[in-house]
């Protein structure tokens, strides 16, 4: 698993009133940066929302959120760009080892990602791990209080990290605990961009991708949150196995955008529409047979009939954080991580 931003996963329509919301710091180390790359970078989430960051250049704790700024004081600031600044020598020192350690020279990176998830029914978890060259290298359990490692190498740093059982705990105390407190703040604080939201502008259309075939696009603009179930029916039955799905992606506005596709035979006669849920709002497009004009009909619905469609099965679309997730990380507690 490569630690840049975070991967997308399969969700299925829900109100937005209950939504899964989560914190994440990300660090990257360089053994040889080249020109404008730093030698360490974090980079702390809310949602897909960036909230701080820091860098070797600057070499300064940063908010990325204006709502990060107005809510804490300038000693949060400086306080956390110290211990960056001790990161930033840690990461390079044990960066530094692990090249030694496969005998490696020339440019290497190594990332760390830690963070926590508020679920939407109130249950919480956590995760912490690290990566050499893009690759799974540590894994924390905090149930075991232990490291899984993936390699020989990998275990040289796993029993010498193990030795420490005071700071297993302490770190399974922040990811269960601290965490999911700083988390709920950050919610608060940013609570008008983090927890609003904005409907899809759907859009249907047809294309000819090659001689005799006819694929369906059903385009999603401009929603907030990312979670949007999308899918095509024929005649009244879904074409979950037909369907090709886009990433939902940023919109570079704090909105995001995505698709889903269909094939089709166009002398069939066949009767196709697209099917869109985000929150509690149920929207279908209906592809007239004999026409490039695309009627549009939007249906809003109460969250208690999205619940009950969606349990019916009408899809799942696979969304897909794209942050993927760039790279330092930061504990927030009496120390930075």
């Amino acid at each position: 698993m490569v630690l840049l931003l975070p991967l997308l996963v399969v969700l299925t329509a829900k109100p937005c009133a209950a939504r899964t919301h989560s914190l994440r710091y990300f660090r990257l180390g360089v053994s040889e940066p080249g020109r404008g790359i730093p030698e360490f970078i974090s980079v702390g989430y809310v949602d897909s929302h960036p909230v701080t960051t820091y860098d070797s250049v600057s070499q300064l704790k940063k908010p990325q959120a204006p709502w990060m700024a107005e809510n804490l004081a300038p000693d949060h600031w400086e306080r956390y760009t110290q211990l960056l600044r001790g990161w930033q020598r840690t990461f390079k020192m044990e960066l530094k080892q692990l090249q030694g350690h496969y005998n490696h020279s020339g440019s290497h990176t190594y990332q760390r990602m830690i963070g926590c998830e508020l679920r939407e029914d109130g249950s919480s978890t956590g995760f912490l791990q690290y990566a050499y060259d893009g690759q799974d290298f540590l894994v924390f359990d905090k149930d075991t209080l232990s490291w899984i490692a993936v390699d020989n190498v990998a275990h040289i740093t796993k029993r010498a990290w193990e030795a420490n059982r005071h700071e297993l705990q302490y770190q399974k105390n922040w990811l269960e605990e601290e965490c999911i407190a700083w988390l709920k703040r950050f919610l608060e604080y940013g609570k008008d961009t983090l927890q609003r939201t904005e409907a899809p502008l759907v859009r249907v259309h047809r294309k000819e991708t090659f001689p005799g075939i006819t694929t369906l696009f059903c385009r999603a603009y401009g929603f907030y949150p990312p979670e949007i179930s999308m899918t095509w029916m024929k005649n009244g039955k879904e074409m979950l196995q037909e369907m090709d799905y886009g990433d939902i992606l940023p919109s570079g506005d704090g909105t995001y955008q995505t698709w889903v596709s269909l094939d089709l035979d166009p002398q069939s006669g066949d009767s196709y529409s697209c099917h869109v849920e985000h929150c509690d709002v149920h929207r279908v497009l209906q592809v007239p047979q004999e026409s490039e004009t695309i009627l549009l009909v939007m249906t809003a619905v109460t969250a208690s009939i999205v619940l009950a469609v969606g349990l019916a099965g009408v899809g799942v679309l696979a969304w897909r954080r794209r942050l993927r997730e760039q790279n330092g990380i930061i504990y927030l507690p009496t120390s930075d991580q």
